[in-house]
């Protein structure tokens, strides 16, 4: 698939882009039927139909797009770690992010698919099918926003803080960490969003900054650190302000993090 705008990008982009959007269009045929086949996982966490149609989707299609490689998603993660550790290159799937978010009918959910190399996502797609917009980085090439299918995709950077501070924060999983972390922060604006779309906001500018400080997993965050690290910003771990790396540990779990730009000096 080729895009206006995305010639420089790895060619793999535009096709992690339309397979996105395709596993969205089979997310919609679920989300306008009265009943989305709901059931709890053995997490208590939901799953609908919708989920299961999208990662059928999504992995049918990169096995054709790259035969042999591994694909980890959602809805797919009981490879043990034992032959997960040998991975240097493997692709990282939630086929729907934000289930909450589509049981609520709110339309903040999203298809993230990422390309993970030596423990970093290098190329990312997140996609929000109800807002018909898709967000893609390329860590060589920068990162774009594409509002409608087929429109040409335009280039999005973070903003540096500026007052009163503009901060994102989980619509369905906000906690008390994060009122004690805006409390020292000082002036602010909240704005609450779901899904992957968070790191998205802070990767266009429209938010300064998004504090996650409650768990989520790997395929939660890797297409979007992808788009904000290609933007300019940076996805960091609270405790060591380390990059979020992929495939470290047999745990799938992510450390508490924060999504930024990175400051430049002077601010």
């Amino acid at each position: 698939m080729s895009l206006t705008g995305l010639e420089s990008c790895h060619p793999l982009l535009g096709e992690i882009l339309q397979i996105a959007q395709e596993a969205g269009e089979r997310i919609l045929q679920v989300y306008g039927r009265e009943d989305f086949g709901e059931q709890l996982k053995s997490d208590s966490s939901p799953l609908t139909e919708a989920d299961l149609a999208a990662h059928r989707h999504i992995v049918q299609r990169l096995q054709a797009l790259t035969p042999g490689w591994p694909i980890l998603s959602e809805e797919s993660a009981a490879i043990p770690w034992s032959e997960r550790q040998g991975w240097q290159r493997y692709w990282l799937v939630d086929p729907l992010d934000g289930t909450k978010e589509f049981i609520k009918r709110n339309g903040e959910f999203t298809v993230n698919i990422a390309l993970i190399d030596q423990h970093r996502p290098i190329l990312g797609v997140v996609h929000a099918p109800v807002l018909a917009t898709s967000w893609l980085g390329d860590v060589e090439q920068g990162a774009f926003k594409q509002t409608g299918a087929g429109v040409e995709p335009i280039r999005v950077q973070p903003h540096q803080p500026g007052e009163p501070w503009r901060v994102v924060g989980s619509r369905s999983h906000a906690g008390a960490g994060l009122a004690a972390f805006l409390a020292d922060l000082g002036e602010h604006e909240l704005v609450s969003m779901g899904s992957s779309i968070k790191l998205c906001l802070v990767a266009e500018g429209a938010a300064h900054l998004y504090p996650r400080l409650g768990l989520t997993s790997e395929w939660d965050t890797a297409a979007a650190q992808a788009v904000v690290e290609a933007a300019g910003g940076e996805v960091i771990q609270q405790e060591d302000a380390k990059a979020l790396e992929y495939n470290r540990k047999e745990s799938l779990l992510n450390p508490f993090f924060i999504v930024r730009p990175i400051v430049h000096p002077g601010h």
